[in-house]
């Protein structure tokens, strides 16, 4: 049995979750590539995959680059997810009309739609952005704004989640929102799993900035990252700013600020996310009872662990291991 999303909450369903990745004319193919790899079929993944266009066969994809896919818009009437991948000139060419009824028709059924970078014209096309916040690349999040004013555009953001309708921004950042969307699904440990196969971050917050104006040297960013693997491996002890300021061998204040720009949380908030992660990987892959693992994590006690479950997750430890975690085959 597999567990599948339907709204903010969970599901469980007999089959795997069905994925549908749409090629339009001008696809770019890492944002094509991106939900293919994340979400192709093998043992790990309670995911099945196909790949459409608007009609079965060759698809432009610009720069001398073409598709070839085996589906039409048919397989949006069969999937639980739709993907929309990024495509050139979004500002300059409407989707085809055929395409945005089906657009229109799947969000109707309940369908969860996503896009990567300027997909999020085509969603914007079929109405089902209007009214929510989205995120495209920073490139064109002008131009969104004024081809759709009834979408609340959301430029410093990796990728947003409005439930049945998720925006990503430009191509990697895709990456950081399938992994979420697998968390979402399945828990922390099968996207982890995922992240590692893809040799990727495992977590990188939606609202951490996607273009930030002033860039971070990189010797900075690489003793920055030294530093949250650092407080990763000491998550049970306590830690403070000064502690994580002093391991990055800055100031209190340059840490602070900096960090922030980095990663798009103070780092208390990071170091409170990245505890209730650990605790959910616990959760999933222990049997330990919920003041043990405040106390692994280091949020003290099971009370302390509740709270910050339920304001950062919605939901509370004991319903996200009834959810996640799955009866020993008989």
């Amino acid at each position: 049995m597999t567990l599948a999303t339907t709204g903010a909450g969970y599901a469980r369903t007999t089959r795997d979750h069905r994925v549908a990745v749409l090629v339009l004319d001008g696809a770019k193919p890492l944002d094509v590539g991106i939900p293919s790899q994340v979400f192709a079929k093998r043992a790990s993944m309670p995911y099945e995959l196909r790949v459409c266009g608007a009609a079965p066969g060759l698809v432009s994809g610009g720069e001398g680059l073409a598709y070839h896919v085996d589906h039409g818009l048919e397989v949006l009437a069969w999937a639980d997810t739709i993907f929309v991948p990024g495509y050139r000139r979004p500002d300059q060419e409407l989707p085809r009309p055929d395409v945005v009824a089906a657009l229109r028709a799947a969000a109707g059924r309940g369908a969860r739609l996503v896009s990567i970078s300027t997909g999020a014209f085509a969603l914007a096309a079929a109405g089902v952005l209007d009214g929510k916040r989205a995120t495209t690349h920073w490139h064109y999040t002008d131009a969104l704004r004024e081809r759709y004013p009834e979408v609340d555009v959301d430029e410093d953001v990796l990728f947003v989640d409005e439930g049945q309708v998720l925006t990503s921004a430009g191509a990697a950042s895709g990456l950081d929102l399938c992994l979420h969307l697998v968390r979402r699904d399945h828990g922390v440990g099968l996207s982890n799993r995922v992240a590692r196969r893809l040799v990727a971050p495992p977590y990188r917050s939606g609202g951490q900035a996607q273009y930030v104006p002033h860039a971070v040297p990189e010797p900075h960013g690489e003793v920055f990252a030294a530093t949250r693997a650092w407080a990763l491996g000491r998550l049970a002890e306590p830690i403070g700013v000064a502690d994580l300021a002093k391991q990055a061998n800055v100031s209190v204040r340059t840490f602070s600020r900096r960090f922030r720009d980095e990663t798009g949380y103070t780092p208390m908030q990071w170091i409170l996310r990245a505890r209730v992660d650990r605790a959910r990987e616990l959760l999933e892959r222990s049997e330990l009872g919920v003041e043990q693992i405040a106390s692994e994590v280091g949020l003290g006690t099971g009370a302390n662990l509740r709270l910050h479950f339920r304001r950062i997750l919605g939901t509370s430890p004991s319903e996200y291991r009834h959810t996640f975690v799955r009866p020993a085959a008989s």
